[in-house]
């Protein structure tokens, strides 16, 4: 059977630098950007962005670099430009229950007016309600008011004094006090040594009077302080008659100077009433003090303050919905926050200290988190869940109770918050989330699947030169040419290891961009060149591949045994692949067996030592059944066999192996030695069909290495399932040496066309009664296994073993 054996041209996609239709990027700079082989996300994200309606939040899925972010971004912007400008939110104080302050929602661009007007207010009556207050209308009324309380106090005074003197005591006032004294005959203050003299019914008339005066002096009190409180329930009421006009007018300036829209604009004038009428209760603080001039200045500033506007969001400037990016989701990022101050040893705070938060913020527009930064804290999770069931965020501070020291707490008037929040994530992550927290995936009815690969064609390849053309614009880069996006649209296929689908993964194509470009400046030049891109894969793999290259070195050096000379029984060279997440590399890797007579069946040796992963432990039972399946005609089998990866340290995963594992069980079974000159790799089903693997490149690669260290005489080469034919893209030096006939690239669709290639002889067919042909690999191994199957019964029949023998 003739194994196909690929040319040059098989080996690598070679893109036509002329197909682009172009000769420097700088010419496909008046063509926009558009999602590149992102058409089922694009649909999604748009659909999503675009619908109103609770529960279709937007969950984008798809690996880091896919451009899932700034692509939403750009869907975002686009799609906020065309939606209305949202309101400004302002906190106020709340003057029936200050911990609550209350929310107002103004349009936008109303609440920085409101702010402003407000404290021009404040301002102005500072010297305002003074001027009133010292105005001749003012002072004449008072005067008359106050004139007729000491007319009248007077009175009573005149009738207290006349009381006291009639019983012979001088009375006065201090302090708002009555303080009376007992007179002499001749009018002089007596001592308390003068009055223990007098006789004792002289004492005893002395006591009685004093008691009728304390009743009178108790009933001028009586007269007297609820003329003075009338007094100034007059005074007050006046002072407010005169002031009222002077706050009307403020006002009405300032309702004036507000649009009249909004649905809170009603709650805004309930809003302004409550401040005319603190003001109004709080006159007494406008009028410079002659007494405590610096306690009223503080007062003042207390009932000042309370007038003062919190603008949290103002959407001042925005021309649509507002588009907000948390990179940095903490509870009081995300949530907003209280801020406190320290007062003596308690934490103090007000309305003007609430500070908004990205959901703020976002109301009426999108919001785009990344679900990695979102899972490690459980407070963001949960509140972050609650807000999307109930739409209503509230602000708090989660560890005010947790403090050493008191706080003052406020509990700000919650508000209802439209959102659209579109969460970055894997598809791990979504499908986790899925299963986990269906009420929360259930918030997030759009799916934005962004594809990690796609088909190339004409159209792909020319939306790719346009990335480029932008990337270097933005980035003031170079321009490229031609054949260098040539060559960056070729490692774009080397990435999928596919000749017809290209990467997803554009960071890649911008890295190598901007590190081509440099290196065409470095040398001066004007125009990036294809050999510019070609430095820069040869530096960034320098830049990584020291463990591929110490891997090569202890193969070479004898450390690490590898044949690639010759023919064994029961050795054949595999292939493997590491991948160390920035850099992946091919190497062989020994497999031998040993086969002898028994009833063990299949040891796995890497299994039994728990090195091998269970896709291996897949892959040996398939072809330990194959095996079973290829001689049924014969079982049960008489067979002890061991399989092994030599000098395999670190385990072993995947069912890449499993063809070169069937293959050195064939030849230790056969006797037949296998060219060591060829390396396999493939997987295989049960049926014997050669199924394809991944990391072909770099298996190939990596082996070619090894055998160009040990000299190629046209004897090595791999073989690999044909249906990774298309997967390959190859570097230049391997395509080169296959052109010259020293290396080889064999393909398989069945295992037995593999073990013909590294034998020589025909697989061999079976005929009627399931025999294979004496001269095939599958006779020899036959006639092995008929023979173990003899010895395993002479050994459970010694006596009649050797009877038969004679």
């Amino acid at each position: 059977m003739l194994i196909p054996n690929l040319t040059p041209a098989d080996l690598r996609l070679t893109i036509d630098p002329d197909s682009l239709g172009f000769s420097s990027t700088a010419e496909l700079l008046p063509y926009p950007l558009s999602w590149i082989g992102q058409e089922r996300a694009e649909l999604a994200a748009h659909f999503g962005l675009k619908i109103d309606q609770p529960g279709y939040n937007l969950f984008v899925l798809g690996e880091v670099g896919s451009g899932r972010s700034s692509l939403l971004r750009q869907a975002m912007q686009a799609t906020a430009a065309n939606k209305m400008v949202p309101p400004d939110l302002c906190y106020l104080h709340n003057f029936d229950t200050p911990e609550r302050p209350q929310t107002l929602y103004l349009p936008a661009g109303q609440g920085r007016h409101l702010r402003q007007l407000m404290a021009q207010m404040a301002k102005s009556l500072q010297t305002e309600i003074p001027q009133c207050l010292e105005g001749q209308d003012f002072k004449a009324e008072s005067e008359r008011i106050e004139k007729a309380y000491k007319d009248e106090e007077r009175k009573n005074y005149t009738e207290l004094e006349a009381f006291a003197e009639a019983r012979k005591f001088a009375i006065q006032r201090e302090a708002g006090h009555m303080v009376f004294t007992l007179l002499g005959n001749k009018g002089h203050a007596l001592s308390e040594d003068e009055v223990l003299v007098l006789p004792k019914e002289h004492r005893t008339e002395i006591e009685q009077a004093e008691q009728e005066l304390r009743v009178k002096i108790t009933g001028y009190f009586e007269k007297t302080r609820p003329l003075e409180r009338l007094m100034n329930d007059a005074l007050a009421a006046l002072r407010r008659k005169i002031v009222r006009p002077l706050l009307n007018h403020e006002l009405q300036e300032i309702k004036d100077g507000l649009k009249k829209e909004g649905t809170d604009y009603i709650k805004l004038g309930a809003y302004l009433e409550q401040v005319m009428q603190d003001v109004l209760d709080n006159l007494e603080y406008f009028k410079i003090s002659d007494t405590d001039e610096e306690s009223r200045q503080e007062a003042l500033s207390k009932v000042l303050s309370r007038y003062r506007v919190n603008l949290v969001v103002d959407n001042h400037g925005l021309s649509g919905a507002p588009v907000i990016i948390e990179d940095n989701p903490l509870f009081r990022s995300l949530f907003g926050n209280i801020e406190y101050q320290t007062v003596n040893d308690v934490l103090v705070t007000d309305f003007t200290c609430i500070r908004a938060g990205s959901l703020h913020k976002a109301h009426g527009g999108f919001l785009m988190l990344h679900l990695h930064d979102l899972l490690p804290d459980d407070l963001v999770w949960e509140k972050l869940r609650r807000l999307l069931r109930s739409g209503k965020l509230q602000i708090e501070e989660p560890g005010t109770g947790l403090t050493p020291i008191a706080a003052v707490s406020l509990e700000p008037e919650a508000v209802d918050v439209e959102v659209k929040i579109i969460l970055i994530g894997s598809r791990e992550q979504y499908y986790a989330l899925q299963e986990e927290d269906p009420e929360f995936a259930r918030r997030f009815r759009v799916k934005v699947d962004f594809a990690e690969s796609f088909l190339s064609s004409a159209e792909t390849r020319r939306a790719s030169s346009i990335f480029i053309a932008h990337t270097c614009r933005e980035m003031g880069l170079p321009h490229f040419s031609a054949a260098a996006v040539a060559r960056l649209l070729e490692d774009s296929h080397r990435e999928t290891d596919d000749q017809s689908r290209q990467s997803a993964i554009f960071a890649r194509t911008e890295a190598l961009v901007m590190e081509s470009a440099a290196l065409c400046r470095a040398r001066a030049g004007l125009l990036v060149e294809v050999a510019d891109v070609e430095a820069a894969l040869r530096a960034h793999i320098l830049r990584h591949d020291y463990p591929a290259q110490r891997l090569q070195e202890s193969i070479a050096e004898g450390d690490v045994l590898i044949s690639v000379h010759g023919e064994k029984i029961g050795q054949l060279n595999g292939l493997s692949q590491i991948d160390l997440g920035d850099y992946r590399f091919g190497f062989p890797i020994r497999i031998t067996a040993r086969t002898f007579a028994g009833e063990d069946g299949l040891l796995n040796i890497g299994r039994e030592v728990e090195m091998s992963g269970p896709i291996h432990d897949k892959g040996v039972f398939i072809l330990q059944n194959y095996l079973s399946a290829l001689f049924a005609h014969i079982a049960p089998l008489a067979l002890n066999a061991s399989i092994v990866f030599e000098q395999d340290y670190y385990g072993v995963e995947g069912d890449s192996a499993s063809c070169a594992e069937l293959y050195v069980l064939l030849s230790s079974l056969s006797g037949l030695p296998l060219k060591q000159g060829i390396a396999v790799t493939g997987a295989v089903n049960q049926h014997g069909e050669v199924l394809p693997v991944g990391g072909i490149n770099e298996k190939i690669e990596g082996y070619f290495s090894v055998c160009e260290t040990a000299g190629l005489d046209g004897s090595q080469g791999v073989l690999i399932p044909h249906r990774n034919r298309r997967h390959l893209m190859l570097e230049h030096k391997v395509i080169e040496a296959v052109a010259k006939g020293l290396f080889h690239i064999y393909t398989a669709e069945h295992t037995s066309e593999g073990i013909e290639l590294l034998t020589g002889l025909p697989a061999g067919t079976a005929n009627g009664t399931g025999n294979y042909p004496y001269d095939s690999v599958l006779g020899h191994a036959q006639k092995t296994l008929l023979a173990y199957r003899r010895a395993c019964q002479v050994m459970e029949h010694p006596k009649e073993g050797r009877k038969h023998l004679r």
